[in-house]
Formats: structure tokens, C-alpha cells, sequence
């Protein structure tokens, strides 16, 4: 049991480091010499990328960022598909799944390299997402889409997709462990958007292609 423990432990802070990987810091620093977290609205994330760095640079920042959320979830599950370690339950990957998609995003959102700032665990979301369930991964995509075409406004787009991904996890039929991740997560992305939550309520969230000014 303490073996299995320790594996799950470690499942968790190889995803965690993974998700900590500073890519919208590190494109900041290398293109154009910048901290990208004096800039904008602060994050590290692609959006604030996009904004700041222009399309190039903030598709390749978003498509990092949730290769990392991908590559953590799958991970955990290549232990049970190769049988990596045969002490561990079989049952386990429904838990241990969830607990690397857990770790990643936190890593993103809370980098151990940027003193425990990040972005807001939107991209690392939809890789985690695709890998634990490509179902559950499109919908959510789909959901943001139709939110942002209609709205123009990423981070509300963000938000309603997070809410949605409850829903999909149990019209998927998915197991209980990641129905609680997606529950858990969401509030957590919601929560990372609340200074894009107050400036929609005011009217001053910019849509795509506009600017937002530095919070610093």
C-alpha cells in the first residue's frame, strides 16, 4: 500500500512540474525581452500571449500548454497500459487520472520556476481534458466556440466551457473521480477568472482583438 501511495505521489508531482513549464514567460523573455506578467492582465497564458506577443506567438503558447496537460494525463495512463508497476490496482486509474489532471494544472496556474503565479489553466484544461476523455474534450471546445463566436469575450468563453465540463463528464458517462475533478476544476478556473468576471460585469472586458491595459 505504501508503495502504491508513493507512486501516486509521484504521478502527481511529475504532472504538477509538467504543468509548471513557464512557456508564456519564457516566449516573453525570448521574443521580446519582457516579463509577460507586467503586462496585460498579468498571466502567463495564452490570451495574455496573444495580446501582448501577437497570433504566432500565443498559438504556440497554447498549444504547449495543453500538449503539457495532455502528456501528464497520459502518463498516468501508460502505468496501467504498459504495466508499469504490477502492485497497482487496476481500479486506481480512475483516481490516479484525475490526480495528474489535478497536478498539471495547478503547475500551470501556480509554476514553482514563476514564484507560484501562472496563467489561468485554460489550455492545460483542454489538454487535460482531451486525454482523460476526447469526448468530454471536444464538447468542451465546442461549447467555447459557440460561446466565443457569439460573445467575442475569451475569458467568458473560458468560463462557460469550464462550467459545461461537469455536464459532459456525466452525459459521457464518465467515472465518479473525474466527475469530481471536473466539478473541483471548474470552480477553480472560474475562481482564476474573477478579475475577468468583475470587468465583464463592468462592460470593460475587451473582446478578441482588443487590448487590455497592464494591471501593474
Amino acid at each position: 500500500m505504501l508503495a502504491n501511495t508513493t507512486i501516486a505521489f509521484g504521478i502527481f508531482i511529475i504532472a504538477y512540474f509538467l504543468g509548471s513549464f513557464p512557456t508564456g514567460y519564457l516566449a516573453g523573455k525570448l521574443l521580446q525581452g519582457i516579463d509577460i506578467r507586467e503586462h496585460g492582465s498579468g498571466s502567463t497564458g495564452a490570451t495574455n500571449v496573444l495580446r501582448t506577443l501577437g497570433k504566432v506567438p500565443g498559438s504556440i503558447v497554447l498549444l504547449i500548454d495543453a500538449l503539457k496537460g495532455a502528456l501528464a494525463v497520459t502518463i498516468a495512463n501508460l502505468l496501467f497500459t504498459l504495466d508499469l508497476f504490477s502492485t497497482l490496482p487496476v481500479d486506481w486509474q480512475a483516481y490516479l487520472v484525475p490526480l495528474a489532471a489535478t497536478g498539471a494544472i495547478l503547475g500551470h496556474s501556480k509554476s514553482i520556476w514563476l514564484n507560484f503565479s501562472g496563467g489561468k489553466s485554460v489550455a492545460t484544461g483542454v489538454g487535460v481534458l482531451l486525454a482523460m476523455s476526447w469526448q468530454v474534450g471536444l464538447a468542451t471546445m465546442l461549447v467555447f466556440s459557440i460561446t466565443i463566436a457569439i460573445s467575442r469575450i475569451v475569458s467568458m468563453s473560458s468560463i462557460v466551457g469550464a462550467v459545461s465540463v461537469t455536464i459532459w463528464m456525466l452525459l459521457f458517462e464518465r467515472p465518479l473521480p473525474s466527475v469530481i475533478f471536473a466539478i473541483v476544476g471548474g470552480i477553480y478556473v472560474v475562481w482564476r477568472h474573477s478579475a475577468n468576471i468583475q470587468r465583464i460585469l463592468a462592460g470593460t472586458e475587451p473582446k478578441v482583438g482588443q487590448k487590455l491595459e497592464s494591471t501593474t
